[in-house]
């Protein structure tokens, strides 16, 4: 197999500063005093494509970790919002937390065919005012949706 070109100090700087997100594209070129042509060229190079690619699998993994690190600073604060006085506001925290394991399911491209068995035993993860506000909200969308229809 035959030894991989390596990038130029001036390819990998371009590509560093097009992910570092203070310039646009056509700033970086600038910067660089790389020609919208020779960029081009640039993209139609395999190793600079690749490590281009790199680049955004690794953002896109930084982004995951930063998310999974809040999700359940994020989940906390939903269940707080439930509990909210403004009745728009408690609605919509309780649709955020049961659209909750359907957004999971679909990052990882998994079809929720049939509900997990709820564990009775476990304690829920809020109060029993908060359970109740859900499936009020449940109830209520249950028959939105049956009155449309009729």
């Amino acid at each position: 197999m035959p030894k991989k070109k390596q990038l130029s100090k001036r390819q990998l700087a371009v590509i560093a500063e097009l992910f570092s997100g203070e310039l646009d594209e056509q700033a970086v070129l600038d910067k660089y005093k790389v020609s919208r042509s020779l960029f081009n060229i640039w993209q139609s190079d395999h190793n600079f494509v690749e490590q281009f690619e790199n680049r955004i699998a690794a953002a896109y993994r930084q982004s995951s970790a930063l998310m999974a690190r809040y999700a359940p600073l994020a989940a906390a604060k939903l269940i707080e919002l439930t509990e909210s006085d403004k009745p728009e506001t408690a609605r919509k925290a309780c649709l955020d937390i049961i659209s909750m394991p359907m957004l999971q399911a679909d990052k990882k491209n998994q079809v929720l065919t049939e509900p997990k068995p709820v564990d009775t035993k476990q304690p829920l993860p809020f109060s029993d005012r908060t359970a109740g506000r859900l499936l009020a909200i449940l109830a209520e969308e249950k028959e939105q949706i049956a009155s449309e229809n009729n």
